[in-house]
This record gives C-alpha cells, structure tokens and sequence, in this order.
C-alpha cells in the first residue's frame, strides 16, 4: 500500500506534557524530596529602609532541630544583579521591604520558621524614599551611596528631528501615562533546592528560565567553578519571565548546603511569593505626538521614569524593548526618547511577559486614538494610513522581512464589526454605555541579540527502532516548546510524534542555549531541531540508498518506511536500515547535532540595529460596556489577530492567545499591587484581583500566516505578543463608551466613576 505524506505543521497538537501534570505525575519543586534533606527559611526585614545596628540569633540556634543559621557576616557576600547592587543577605542597611537579614536550615519548614521568629534584629530607622520624585530632588539621600546616584541607568534614544517633526505637524497630543505595579501570580511559588557531592560538585534543582546563564552566574555569586555547577529544572508551575534572574533566596539556598553538608530546600509560601518575587515595573511615561491632517505621524516625543525599587534586577533593562514600539509601532519619521530608571525604597521588579513593552503600547496606542479624536478619523483609518509592511527598515535598524500589520489591522475590524459598532455607544439603559477599541502591537518575534550569541543547541539521536531522543538547550517552562519541537523532529524524520523524547531540563546532558525569553524558544530552538534532525535524515536516506541501490534523492521517510518519494511505494522499514548501520562493516550510529544561531545583530550605543530575526505583529479589538453609575466595566468580546508566520501547533497557539488575553485583561481592570510606604498591602489572592473564569469574555482568535523566510517552517514567536495590546484596546474601548481621559491602570470601577463623572 502506498503511504501518502502527511504533515503535522497546523495540526491541533495537545502538550505532550499534559498527561503528567493532569495526573499529579510531575514533580514540581514543592514536591522534591532528596536524601537527608534539610529545609530552609529566610527572616525578612520589616523596615522599609534602616540601618542595621545588630542581628541576633542566639535562640534560634538553640531551637532543636536547627541545624545552621546564617547571617551576612558567616558568608562571602558577593555583589549580584544587573547592577551588582543586591547581595544575598543584608549586614548593614536595608533598603526595601522584601530584604533578607538572616537563614536557617532545619529538619523541617516549620521549625525553620518558628527559628526566624526567634531572630532579633535591632535598626536604627533611615527616611524612606517612595517615589521616583522624591529620588530626583536635589539634595535627597542615596539609597545606594556607592553609586553615587539615584538613576543607576539612563536609556537616551534618538531618530530623525523631533523639532522638524513638530514643525511639519498640523495637530500635536501631549499626556502622561501612569502604570502600576503588578505580579505574576504563578501557582507554582518560588523555590530551590542545592545539593553538593563528595566531589564539591553543586547540583541545583531550579525553576529558572535560563539554566545555563544560571550555573555560570551563580557560580560566581557561591564561589564554585562554574564547570561544577548542575542544573537540573523541575516542572516549573509558572514562568512568564519572574524566572530569569537570580534572586537571593537561590545563593542563600546554597550557602545553607555548604555550611551543613546537606541538600537543602527552600519554597517560598504564597506570602513571600507576593512581597518577595519579582513584579512588572511601575512606570510614569509622558508622550507628545505629531500628525498630518491627513493622519501621517510626523514625530514622538517620549520622557518616562522607572521605579527601580530598591536594587536593579531586569525589570531595570526592560526600556530597550520600550523603544522599538516608541520608535516602531507605525511609521513614525522623527522620535526622541528620554528613559530614567530610578532607586526607591520599593520593591524591586524583575522581567514579565512583554518586558517592558505592555507599559509602552498603552501609551503609544493611546496617543494614536488621541491623535485620531482630534484629527476626526477613525481610529482604524489613522492606524492603516501609517502600517508598515514587509520589506520596511525602520529609523532604529529593525528589518520587517514580512509583516502583517495591515491584515491584522483589517482581519480584526472586520472580524469584530469595528465600522457598525464604533457609531453607536447607547442601548436600551439610560446608564450603561457600549464602546468598542482598538490597539495593535510590535515586538520581537525571534529572539533578541542581547548576548553575543543568541543561538541553541540540539543533540539528537535514532535508535534501532526508529525512537527518537531530541536532546535540547531549550527550556519547558508551560508555553509548549517541548510539544513544538516534538513535532518539528518528527516532520522532518517521517516519524509519528509518539516516536520522539525530549530531554530539556539538565545542563549536564544538554547543549548550550540563552535561553526563554524574548519569544525565541520556537524560531531559534525549532530552528536547531529542524536543521538536527535534517542531517539525520540525510545520514538516513544515504544509507538507504546503499542498501536499495535507489538514488537518495529519489526516496523519502514516511510512517517509519523508507519509500520511493514520487508515488509513496514502500521499499523497506527505516529500522531495518538503522540496524543495517549498525551491524556494518563500519558500524554507525545515527547520532548529529546543530547549533542554530538566528542572523541578528546587537544593538549599537546609539540602540539601532536588527536586533531580532523576525518580528510579531497583531491588533485586539475590545468591546466593553460601561455602567456609568457604578464605573463597572465588562468586556463583552475580544477579538485577537496575531501575525506569526505560520503557525506549527495551532491548539498551542490559540493556548498562548487566550492566556495572553487574559493577563492583558487583568492588568487593564483590575490587577495591582498595592504598595504604599514600602509595603506591599495585598499579598494574597483573596486582595489581589486576578481574572476569573466568570469574568472573561469569548475570545475570537485568528491568525495570519505571513511565512517568515528565516522561521521553522515559517513561524515567528507568540508567547509575549498577546498580552501586549490588550490594556490599550480595552482603555480606548472605554474611552469610546464614555468620552473619559484614562491615564492610569487598572480601570477599577472606582476609577472609572472618577474620570466619567468629573472626580
């Protein structure tokens, strides 16, 4: 019977992961237990900012079952972070409210914690500096006098001549923008457990994003030879970019190994998961913005401040993905952008899902129906007269090999009814308003050339009955990569996906990769298996035709058979010809690699350059009704067009919309973290607001295929994009409803009510 090709590109494919979690079969890091393991707590300040005059920890010493109490003075306090600002433990001054004084190991967590209760730690307070304004003053204290400085970085970005461009403008916006602090609420909390061996080899059983960046940064942090440091990443119950630094619970972890000589454990409970883990920065941004009277953008001028809280983690670097929509996000001739990120006494933020880019599309797409409001276009015309499409380099480097902006642009108004639905905001109650918005989006779509290399490694491996062993650098962290790169190894192989094993979570055993973030994990590590997997099909079909004495051009490998390509007749079975190689004369195995490294290119000084291989694109329409006596706002409807190449696993895809839909949604109504003086005032789910299954709205979910030439197959990266338009569309959608000015997030009914009724 002759076997037809078939293909699993665009197919539903469910995660191949699923089966494990479902079952309670995957161990995540609550779950780990390791022989002889201790476990660990940390004591945390309760002072915003003091100097610490003494610590204390004589009775937790003596509290049975405690088995080492560490402080900063037992222990070399190595400098970390992006600003080599943050140590593992605090000996002399606190400067946030999150801070760590002292860690115990003991036979179990809670007699870890009842130890640091014990703890007494005496300050001598400092005045607390809460805002951005305040560090700015002249004259104010440093919160790190070292730097000499409360601005530990400035971003100063610059294209054509903003002043030509207001020149050339017939209506000119100006508003500032305030976004909150949020947090990303992972189910899975916080946790590390570190092992060394007889050897003084450290295994570290992580959560992190980035294994191998992770072994050789905390190699340094601990005072271990980075070739001596293992990670190993157990299931991880939530990424979205909180795992990608090192935070000090993970050295101090380690410290307690060492200074016990056993494995120790250590999980944040959901408490210190709020008021400890890393958030989505607070951001003010002031944007002027130009226009035509025929709708062409002329110039941006853009000045925004950072709440850096207390030390620098990447929530710090995240204005160099802010720029590419300041610069970007449309055609835009003339742009200027001032970034300040600034020292407080709050909280520090690391990365999160968009990095950066929510905070900047909000403002940007703000403008954009400002600008439309007073030029009278409709907001859908004024963002299609200034559209890129492939082809295009803008003013900063970034080349848009394809681009589908002006189709997600039109796919989303029609899909959504925008031209019927924008002339009309009454119904039939005198108090309640419906209004419909819109808001696109850029950002990188595979990978970012932030390091030298930005590349991944596959190792993979056929066995004599056709079982394939996909041996990857890249990281599973929940988005679905594993399930992506299963099936690229089996089209390429003519294999069915239950044929192939991916290994990922051991730097042991893996090769080398940057890796998760920037929405890179499909083009750059599907990139590596595909060209991996390639060559073993090569090194296949060469050994076929030496067996069939057929040409290997002429066969192909389709449901494990090797067959003739132009009609599909079956020649022989492919584990046969492996085995054949196997019991040779010159035995082979069919083993290859390949080390993918995507065609970007860092940045400049100047921040210009093509620092991504291919970039995502896409609009949401929000439709929403506003009850004008209560401030509620419901979202009636969501309507999502991503441009994404093409699309590999359409159920995985559709999977990264929905969830970016819905974090989009609550950071647009209702999440915040409350901090006030310092402290963080909501640090459990029952006060901070999360979406609910009630509350979210039908998704109306399309793609457009735009066949990147660089991408596996065609695709570009999903897994920042769609939550990055979100809060924009809903905002204008309420502003449509209402004619209010909504300058600050969450739109909570309280500030809606506010805005609509002159408050």
């Amino acid at each position: 019977m002759k076997i037809e090709k078939e293909s699993l590109i665009g197919r539903r494919v469910p995660k191949l992961d699923a089966p494990e979690r479902v079952t309670g079969r995957a161990v995540y890091i609550q779950d780990l237990v390791l022989p002889r393991m201790l476990h660990a707590a940390i004591l945390r300040t309760d002072r915003v900012h003091a100097r610490i005059l003494s610590i204390d920890t004589s009775r937790a010493e003596r509290l049975p079952g405690v088995k080492a109490v560490l402080t900063a003075k037992d222990i070399e306090n190595v400098p970390f972070g992006f600003g080599k600002d943050n140590t593992p433990l605090k000996g002399d001054r606190v400067r946030c409210i999150r801070d760590e004084i002292a860690a115990v190991a003991a036979d179990s967590e809670e007699t870890a914690r009842d130890a640091c209760g014990l703890i007494r730690v005496t300050y001598e307070d400092l005045p607390p500096i809460l805002t951005p304004a305040e560090a700015l003053r002249d004259g104010a204290p440093l919160i790190h006098e070292a730097k000499g400085t409360n601005v530990p970085f400035t971003y100063d970005y610059a294209q054509g001549d903003v002043a030509v461009g207001e020149g050339e403008s017939d209506i000119v916006v100006e508003e500032t923008y305030r976004l909150p602090f949020i947090t990303h609420c992972c189910l899975g909390t916080s946790g590390i457990a570190a092992s060394f061996d007889a050897r003084g080899d450290l295994t570290l059983f992580s959560v992190t994003q980035v294994p191998f960046l992770y072994a050789r940064d905390m190699a340094a942090i601990v005072g271990v030879a980075p070739e001596r440091v293992r990670v190993i990443q157990v299931t991880i119950g939530g990424g979205f970019g909180s795992k990608l630094d090192i935070y000090p619970y993970e050295p101090i972890a380690v410290h307690l190994a060492r200074k016990t000589g056993r494995p120790v454990k250590l999980v944040f409970d959901r408490h210190e998961e709020f008021v400890a883990s890393p958030t989505r920065q607070p951001t003010e941004i002031r944007i002027r913005a130009g226009a035509k009277r025929d709708g062409t953008f002329t110039f941006r001028d853009i000045d925004f401040v950072h709440d850096n809280g207390g030390y620098t983690s990447w929530g710090a670097t995240t204005p160099f993905v802010m720029m590419q929509s300041f610069s970007s996000l449309y055609r835009v001739p003339h742009v200027r952008m001032r970034g300040r990120v600034v020292y407080t006494n709050n909280p520090y933020s690391g990365s999160m899902r968009g990095y950066g880019n929510l905070q900047a599309t909000f403002a940007v797409e703000s403008a954009v129906d400002l600008l439309a409001g007073k030029l009278g276009l409709d907001p859908l015309e004024i963002r299609l007269r200034n559209a890129q499409e492939a082809g295009e380099t803008t003013g900063q480097g970034m080349v848009f090999r394809t681009c589908g902006l002006r189709e997600c642009l039109t796919t989303a108004a029609t899909r959504s009814g925008w031209r019927e639905k924008r002339r009309a905001t009454e119904t039939d109650r005198p108090h309640v308003r419906r209004g419909i918005g819109m808001a696109s989006m850029l950002h990188v779509g595979g990978g970012a050339k932030i390091y030298r290399s930005d590349g991944c490694g596959t190792i993979l491996t056929v066995d004599d009955f056709c079982r394939v062993t996909v041996l990857t650098g890249s990281s599973e962290i929940g988005q679905g990569s594993e399930t992506v790169l299963a099936m690229i190894a089996a089209e390429e192989l003519g294999l069915p996906l239950d044929a192939i094993t991916v290994v990922n979570n051991d730097t042991r055993i893996t090769p080398w990769d940057v890796g998760v973030h920037a929405s890179r994990t499909t083009f750059i590590a599907g990139n590596s298996v595909r060209l991996a997997a390639r060559k073993a099909r090569e090194k296949l079909l060469f050994a076929a035709s030496a067996r069939l004495k057929v040409p290997a051009e002429e066969l192909d490998i389709r449901r494990a058979t090797i067959v003739r390509a132009a009609d599909g007749e079956p020649l022989e079975e492919l584990g046969k010809v492996i085995r054949g190689l196997h019991f040779a004369k010159r035995s082979e195995v069919v083993v290859t690699e390949h080390y993918y490294e995507p065609p970007s290119v860092m940045q400049d000084r100047a921040f210009k350059g093509d620092v991504s291989a291919s970039y995502a694109f896409g609009t949401q329409v929000a439709e929403v009704e506003v009850d004008l006596g209560t401030g509620v706002v419901k979202v009636l409807r969501m309507t999502a067009v991503h441009d994404i190449g093409r699309v590999l696993n359409r159920l995985g895809a559709e999977g990264q919309v929905e969830g970016g839909l819905v974090m989009g949604l609550g950071y647009a109504l209702c999440e915040e973290l409350l901090v006030d003086g310092g402290r963080v005032l909501n640090p459990s789910f029952r006060d901070y607001k999360l979406m609910t299954a009630p509350e979210v709205p039908p998704f109306d979910v399309t793609f457009v295929e735009t066949l990147d030439p660089e991408g596996p197959y065609g695709a570009k990266g999903i897994g920042e994009a769609p939550a990055i338009c979100t809060a924009a569309a809903v905002a204008n959608a309420v502003r449509h409803a209402t004619g209010g000015r909504f300058t600050a997030l969450p739109l909570t009914p309280e500030r809606v009510h506010r805005e609509t009724h002159g408050r």
